[in-house]
Parts: structure tokens; C-alpha cells; sequence
């Protein structure tokens, strides 16, 4: 589905990320993980083709992405929800929405009510307050529209950026289990970089370990130990 060979990006001139060579099968619940600034973001902004230089190759189900630009890897099947969220505040839910259709690929244009009508009954506080602008909302409701824009998009695999980070418990246990449903029941691949560590090892297939931008960790979610947790992730 998305695979990764020797991938390296750059802030300007400088090195962020190194000889990065990663495989997600259809399907996979992947999860990247590691001490703030050892390259995780930077890993999913190379992929959506967002940072300055990057060398080595990205494919996408069969096709070279490596030299599109972020708005065509959308149209490919990359939907990105950053972190920070990214939303457009002065936009109501039902116009962040909206944009989320734009990068639809042309094969992808029927059916957009029935996606609105889906999106929507994942996270039914957005129907509530569907005219509300994004501004307004919560942090955690305003993460549950960045995820529902980007599902909009209709990708192929959904990548999330700390989809968790700074939101109320409850907010983020039921976006947890959205995105557990969009994999286990619509086998949606997911690439999530996340400090919660017990949902990954609850949530995912496969990990990956980032420290200092280079793989150094990876394998199957059962493989996620104390002690790994301890060497990789404990400051």
C-alpha cells in the first residue's frame, strides 16, 4: 500500500530525517513512536510531500508520489489530519467539511452524501453543531472535524499527527474507538504518530520506533515491551 525506500528529508539545508524504509500493508493499524523531536511529524510531513528537500522514494499503491505535490497526494489517497488539528476557524463544520471534498479524486465524486451521512455518525456532535464556525468548538470536538474532513477526502490510508494530545479523556476514547472502527470494520489503513502508548498496543498492527530521524524499533504491536518503552520512550 505505502512503502518507503531510503527516504530522507531536510528542514533547508539541514538533515531531518535518514535512510527511512518503511512498509504498510492494506489494512495496517500502524503506529510511530518516540521522544518528542526524534522525527516523528517530520516522517508524516514527508510523506504528505510538506517538507523543504526529500530524497529516496514514496509509493502509494503502486505509484511513484514522490515528486507530487501535497494537494495531488490527497487526490491519490493521503488524508492527513495534522497536528495542531489545522482546521479553518472562521469556517462553520458544515464549510471545513466541504473543503475536505476538494481533494476527492475524480473517481471519488459520486456518493458525497452518503460520505457526509457516514462522517457524521461517527462523530454526531458535529451534526449538532453543524453551523457552528470551528473556531467555537473545543479542542476535542475540533480534532473529531479535522478527522471527519480528512475521511471526506476518501483515502486510502489516514494519517494522524498526536490525534490525542491536550484533549478531554472522554473526547479522546471515543475518538480512539473511531478510528479502531474504521480500521477493524472498513479495514481503513492508518498511520498514526501518538504518545499514548497503550493505544497503540491496544489499537495497532505494527510499530515503528523513530529516534534521532532513523528507524531503530519495529515490528508487530505485541513486540512493545516495558523495556522498549524504557530505552526509547522514557526521559
Amino acid at each position: 500500500m505505502l512503502k518507503l525506500e531510503n527516504v530522507a528529508s531536510y528542514y533547508g539545508e539541514s538533515l531531518a530525517i535518514n535512510q527511512i524504509n518503511l512498509e504498510i500493508k492494506e489494512g495496517n493499524f500502524h503506529g510511530i513512536i518516540g521522544k518528542n523531536g526524534m522525527g516523528k511529524s517530520t516522517l508524516l510531513k514527508t510523506i504528505m510531500g510538506l517538507m523543504d528537500k526529500t530524497d529516496g522514494v514514496i509509493n502509494l499503491a503502486g505509484k511513484d508520489i514522490s515528486k507530487l505535490k501535497t494537494n495531488d497526494r490527497a487526490i491519490e489517497g493521503l488524508g492527513y489530519v495534522p497536528q495542531g488539528r489545522g482546521i479553518m476557524p472562521q469556517f462553520t463544520i458544515e464549510e471545513n467539511l466541504i473543503v475536505g471534498t476538494f481533494a476527492r479524486d475524480k473517481d471519488n465524486i459520486n456518493n458525497i452524501n452518503e460520505d457526509f451521512e457516514f462522517t457524521l455518525n461517527l462523530f454526531p456532535i458535529l451534526k449538532t453543531f453543524w453551523k457552528r464556525r470551528g473556531g467555537d468548538l473545543s479542542g476535542g470536538q475540533q480534532q473529531q472535524l479535522a478527522i471527519a474532513r480528512a475521511l471526506l477526502t476518501k483515502p486510502k490510508i489516514l494519517i494522524l499527527d498526536e490525534p490525542t494530545e491536550g484533549i478531554q479523556p472522554n473526547l479522546v476514547e471515543e475518538i480512539e474507538n473511531v478510528l479502531i472502527k474504521l480500521n477493524k470494520e472498513f479495514n481503513l489503513t492508518i498511520i498514526i504518530v501518538e504518545q499514548n502508548v497503550n493505544f497503540i498496543k491496544k489499537a495497532a498492527n505494527n510499530f515503528s520506533i523513530l529516534e534521532r530521524g532513523k528507524i531503530v524499533e519495529e515490528g508487530n504491536a505485541s513486540k512493545i515491551t516495558n523495556d522498549l518503552v524504557q530505552k526509547y520512550l522514557t526521559i
